[in-house]
């Protein structure tokens, strides 16, 4: 998904410059400098205005959005791109301000949003972001959802992980983490669209291209699964016969298993390294989703043997991270030109309440009979 990278600008490092100029009068005598103690409260009014800035574009953008779908008029092409953006301009001059001002630090948030950066009397603009994407990536008429879509990612992902051979207890974890792959990528709304992506569409989000890719790799595991598990086969004949030549992406079943055997099932295999380097579930989910983001320095850091405090300092990698919104809001994250996988970890905090729910819907589900 599409993100935003920013700078420190020309006048933000001329500001830094003017807080250690020293200067002396013409005439001779003592050298004097600027105080921190001078230039703080210009910094610090300078970061208020800005986040203020910030604020009112958000409120801007989310007015304006939603009085066009009131009055159902067309929505300019990807219309959650400008309101992403500015929901992350928001976040970011926050947490610029609370580093300049740390009084300004408040409550905890519903969202589980560090505090410095996100002030919990802006709750209901998020509501309000959250509400507009449900309406800008609202399925299509013609999407084919399911009943128990939860249920059958983690069906589908056990049984891919079992024809490849893996142990009940990896694929059982192979399942948990499908799920949280699910809610990574569409907050566990099914068939969706996408706001700010004209490609990637359905439960996984996936293109048409990997969509195909994923239907080849179905049909040579397919055999291998009715051996152990008939009936999750007779549900995907039914599921094939009623998407027909429709667009799989927007048939639930046929979109969660060609997603899943795109990508995380290749890495599935990985699945008892990720568990043994972090025994905590939503770290395991976090791993799981970096894995997808930046593979080949995860997958190094999984052979490390140290995976928490396995360095990456690589500017593309950086830039990954800061893309999926790590490292991403308020200039002294991103100006974070390495970071241990216990830092990359922690900065994944977005992905906090999606995973916990993840974690919690598959509680639930192997509670159940049949689960």
């Amino acid at each position: 998904m599409p993100g935003i990278f920013k700078q420190i600008t020309s006048g933000a490092l001329a500001r830094a410059c003017t807080a250690a100029l020293l200067w002396a009068p013409i005439a001779a005598g003592p050298i004097s400098f600027v105080s921190r103690a001078q230039t703080q409260p210009a910094e610090q009014g300078e970061a208020l205005a800005r986040y203020n800035a910030a604020l009112n574009q958000f409120k801007a953008i989310l007015r304006e959005r939603r009085a066009q779908i009131d009055a159902k008029q067309p929505l300019p092409n990807l219309p959650g791109q400008a309101v992403y953006l500015a929901r992350n301009n928001m976040i970011s001059t926050y947490k610029d301000l609370t580093d300049a001002l740390p009084s300004k630090i408040g409550r905890p948030n519903k969202f589980a949003i560090p505090p410095a950066y996100f002030d919990a009397d802006n709750e209901p603009l998020l509501d309000e972001y959250t509400q507009l994407f449900n309406i800008m990536q609202a399925p299509p008429g013609n999407a084919q959802n399911s009943a128990t879509p939860f249920k059958d990612v983690v069906d589908l992902g056990t049984a891919i992980a079992r024809a490849k051979g893996l142990d009940p207890a990896t694929a059982h974890a192979a399942g948990r983490l499908s799920l949280g792959l699910f809610f990574a990528e569409t907050n566990g709304n099914q068939n969706i669209g996408n706001a700010r992506s004209n490609k990637y569409k359905g439960s996984l989000q996936t293109g048409v291209s990997e969509d195909q890719n994923g239907r080849r790799k179905w049909a040579a595991i397919k055999a291998s699964i009715a051996a152990f598990d008939p009936a999750l086969i007779a549900r995907d004949d039914k599921e094939e016969a009623r998407v027909g030549n429709g667009d799989h992406r927007y048939n639930h079943w046929t979109a969660a298993r060609d997603g899943l055997l795109n990508g995380a099932a290749e890495i599935f295999p990985q699945i008892p390294a990720i568990v043994r380097a972090l025994p905590n579930q939503i770290d395991q989910m976090k791993l799981f989703e970096l894995i997808q983001i930046v593979p080949g320095p995860t997958k190094a850091a999984l052979a490390s043997g140290n995976v928490a405090n396995y360095r990456v300092s690589d500017p593309k990698i950086m830039g990954y991270l800061r893309n999926n919104s790590m490292f991403t809001f308020g200039q002294t994250d991103r100006a974070k030109t390495s970071a241990t996988y216990r830092e990359i970890l922690d900065a994944m905090w977005l992905f906090n309440d999606k995973f916990e729910r993840a974690l919690a819907k598959f509680n639930e589900i192997k509670s159940q009979p049949g689960g």
